[in-house]
């Protein structure tokens, strides 16, 4: 922090006050950031990667990863990159202190900008505690909570016991994997998102809006408008337009689009399963932009369909450690004919968490395999339906009411009789 604030402010002031031309002064201060990431996230992929290809056995030094420091990093590579263009004003160090360590979203995201943020730090009318704020931020956090610990761990259970078993799977058994990952994810993250934003409005301040209902995309470029959205914008403004963005000719453009991505997915993580998943989504909205261009069109429906299995697919790249385990999940996937066999599910019913006694009642009248599956494809189904209602901030935007506060107190409630009686947590954000 107290680095890239000396820059900033040195960015910020006039030419000729410094020693060096601002261009090398942000490229230092630009290299001092992912120079201080790329030690502590990629180091051990490197030296991994290096042993496997040149056949050498350098010991792995196994650095400790600082929580948030993907996120922090890209906050302040922007707020360098603002200060040399003379958009940024801020000559608080405590503020700027606050802007980087705000604890609501620090370790998750949102990626934060300094212009949204910082004007509300120096605002005395924040200083005092608003009723109002509080109430929305309860109400928010509390669907969060629920979302994180009751929904997102519960998928958690079937996710990690279909990929991380080794076992190959029956079509059933693949789709409930992925699919259990895919909303395991979405309510991991969707949770996250909802309890920075009611933590950070107890404080009287308002977090950018990062998760907008994502699988209710009807193609990929509308995903990436609702999903991760400070990340979709972090990448566009310091990446994809400096590369040429679309001023460039039409193939540089799907080029640029493909980078983009392929850096983006090594941002979440230190292996080849997120580059891939990078790449996918690059070349998905290449394909997209050339699908327009020609002035093709989908009905909504399938259009949706689309976009969704498009991106169930990619979500097992992101989920897989290895590249053997990712197609271990897609050919079972892709195995139709295994779909009319008999049910013979991967799990058992103590992997089932809540579920267990509920199954136990129905095996006692159909095979244990195809009662898990009717458990898991369930609960599939009420997933998806959750995820086409309106979102926890839209309800949250339309006013909080008595009876939403009932609500929310009772998922709350939920939340944290789940908390007090789980086994373990997930954090799937300790990667990133």
């Amino acid at each position: 922090m107290l680095v890239n604030y000396v820059l900033g402010v040195e960015l910020g002031h006039d030419r000729a006050r410094l020693v060096l031309t601002r261009k090398r002064l942000l490229v230092i201060g630009i290299a001092f950031n992912l120079g201080a990431l790329g030690y502590f996230k990629y180091t051990d992929f490197l030296v991994g990667n290096l042993n496997a290809l040149a056949g050498s056995n350098y010991a792995l030094p196994g650095i400790v990863l600082p929580l948030a420091i993907s996120f922090f990093t890209f906050q302040q590579i922007a707020y360098l990159v603002d200060s040399y263009l003379g958009e940024t004003t801020e000559l608080d160090p405590l503020n700027y202190m606050i802007f980087v360590s705000f604890f609501p979203q620090l370790i998750a995201g949102p990626i934060v900008h300094h212009k949204e943020m910082l004007p509300q730090f120096r605002s005395m009318r924040n200083i005092r505690p608003k009723a109002k704020n509080i109430v929305a931020g309860l109400f928010i956090f509390s669907v969060g909570l629920f979302k994180k610990v009751v929904i997102a761990d519960t998928f958690a259970i079937w996710a990690t016991a279909g990929f991380d078993s080794g076992q190959v799977l029956d079509f059933w058994g693949a789709w409930a994997t992925s699919l259990s990952y895919t909303f395991q994810l979405y309510f991991d993250f969707s949770g996250y998102c909802d309890m920075a934003i009611g933590a950070a409005l107890f404080f009287n301040i308002r977090l950018p809006l990062n998760f907008n209902s994502p699988y209710k995309a009807l193609d990929i470029q509308d995903f990436w408008r609702r999903w991760h959205i400070t990340l979709g914008r972090f990448l566009r403004d310091y990446l994809y337009i400096p590369l040429g963005g679309n001023r460039v000719a039409e193939v540089g453009v799907y080029a640029n689009l493909i980078v983009t991505f392929v850096l983006g997915g090594i941002w979440h993580g230190a292996s080849w399963m997120f580059v891939i998943w990078g790449a996918l989504h690059g070349i998905a909205l290449a394909i997209h932009r050339l699908w327009h261009t020609l002035g093709f069109k989908m009905p909504a429906a399938l259009a949706w369909l689309t976009t969704f299995v498009f991106i169930v697919v990619c979500w097992v790249f992101f989920r897989a450690t290895t590249l053997d385990d990712a197609l271990r999940i897609l050919s079972g996937m892709v195995n139709i004919s295994g779909a009319f066999g008999e049910a013979s599910a991967s799990f058992t019913t103590e992997q089932l968490s809540w579920g267990g006694t509920f199954l136990d009642k129905i095996m006692m009248f159909l095979p244990a395999g195809l009662a898990v599956y009717i458990m898991q494809f369930s609960a599939i189904g009420l997933a998806l339906l959750i995820t086409a209602q309106r979102n926890g901030v839209e309800m949250m935007d339309t006013g909080i009411t008595t009876k939403k506060l009932a609500c929310a107190s009772l998922l709350f409630a939920a939340g944290l009789y789940a908390s007090l009686i789980a086994k373990s947590s997930v954090f799937l954000y300790f990667n990133f």
